[in-house]
C-alpha cells in the first residue's frame, strides 16, 4: 500500500510496513521503541493484529509509516495473513538467543511472498543484540542469510534502543527513493504511467540505494507495490 498525491502542489505518502518473525521476538517492543520510544519487560504476546502510524522527514517531505505488528504465534497466522496485502516493506525479526527463530525465517519469508508483493523491501533484523552472553546465531549468520535472500540487514536492540530508528528507516527510506524515481520516471513524456493522476496504488520499481553499516547486496529489479 504506497499512495502518492499531488494537491496545490504538496506530496503525501503513506507505505504499510509489516513486522514478521516468531513469538516473542520482540516485534512488539521494537514498534514500541520506535513510535514511542517505550519498552514493555514483560510485555505479552500479541493477540491478532495492530498497527501504528508514524511520521517521517524524508528530504523534507513528510512521510507515513503505517507499521502492522503481526502476531507470530502460529494459531494466529490464518487472521494475520490478510494484512501482508499491500505491504510495500517489512521488517523480518528473529531472536539472536533463540536459534529457533532464526531457523524459521525461511518460513516467514515465503508467508511474506505469498500474500504480498514479492519485491516488498525487506530487511533482515537480528533482535536482542544486547543478550551478547546468550547469543545463539552470530552476527555472520544473519547477513549470510540477508545476502543469500536479498534483503537488508541490521542487528537491533528493542531494549537499549541500538538501531531500532535506522531499521525502520531503511526500509521506509528505500520506499521512498524507489517512489521518488517512479515519480520523476513518470514525469517524462516517453515514460507516461498511467497509474499516477488516476487514483490508483502507485507501482514501484527497486533498485539499489548505499546506506552507511547496514548489510546490503545486490538485490533484484521490480516493482514493489501492489493494490
Amino acid at each position: 500500500m504506497a499512495f502518492y498525491s499531488e494537491e496545490d502542489q504538496t506530496e503525501d505518502y503513506l507505505f504499510k510496513v509489516v513486522l514478521v518473525g516468531d513469538s516473542a521476538v520482540g516485534k512488539s517492543n521494537l514498534l514500541a521503541r520506535f513510535a514511542r520510544d517505550e519498552f514493555y519487560p514483560n510485555s505479552k504476546s500479541t493477540i491478532g493484529v495492530e498497527f501504528q502510524t508514524q511520521k517521517m522527514d524524508i528530504n523534507g517531505k513528510e512521510v507515513k509509516a503505517q507499521i502492522w505488528d503481526t502476531a507470530g504465534q502460529e494459531r494466529f497466522r490464518a487472521v494475520t495473513s490478510a494484512y501482508y496485502r499491500g505491504a510495500v516493506g517489512a521488517l523480518l525479526v528473529y531472536d539472536i538467543s533463540r536459534r529457533q527463530t532464526f531457523d524459521s525465517i525461511g518460513r516467514w519469508l515465503n508467508e511474506l511472498h505469498t500474500h504480498s508483493d514479492m519485491n516488498v523491501v525487506t530487511i533482515l533484523v537480528g533482535n536482542k543484540s544486547d543478550l551478547k552472553d546468550a547469543r545463539e546465531v552470530t552476527t555472520a549468520e544473519g547477513k549470510a542469510l540477508a545476502e543469500a535472500q536479498g534483503l537488508f540487514f541490521m542487528e537491533t536492540s528493542a531494549l537499549d534502543s541500538s538501531n531500532v530508528t535506522s531499521a525502520f528507516q531503511t526500509v521506509v527510506r528505500e520506499i521512498y527513493n524507489i517512489l521518488s524515481r517512479k515519480v520523476m520516471q513518470s514525469q517524462e513524456p516517453s515514460k507516461q504511467d498511467p497509474a499516477l493522476g488516476s487514483g490508483k496504488t502507485v507501482v514501484l520499481q527497486g533498485e539499489e540505494t548505499e546506506e552507511v553499516d547496514i548489510q546490503q547486496p545486490p538485490r533484484k529489479q521490480g516493482g514493489c507495490c501492489s493494490s
